[in-house]
């Protein structure tokens, strides 16, 4: 198991998706933050309005794996294949300071 770690995540989403997307994560905030392991979950949007953040934070790599299975969590990687521009762009970080 492995210590907390903060991870960022960019979600950039087709244009004519940007709605989809953004009422995508809207719709997780809630149960994701309910999750045992997750620590912190922001969600961001870019001030041009191109794209999304999530700054999290999470208990372990377990705790992230259990929540990418969640049943609310896989649909939307699945429509993601279609309404994002580009892959979403993941970076786990440790805190030093």
């Amino acid at each position: 198991m492995t210590s907390p770690f903060q991870l960022v995540a960019k979600i950039t989403p087709k244009p004519e998706h940007m709605q989809d997307v953004r009422q995508s994560l809207l719709d997780v905030l809630e149960p994701t933050r309910a999750e045992a392991g997750c620590l912190k979950f922001r969600l961001l949007e870019s001030r041009d309005g191109t794209c999304f953040y999530l700054d999290e934070e999470w208990a372990s790599d377990d705790a992230l794996a259990a929540h990418y299975a969640t049943d609310y969590i896989t649909p939307i990687f699945a429509k993601y294949e279609d309404w994002l521009a580009e892959p979403v762009e993941i970076h786990k970080m440790t805190a030093l300071a």
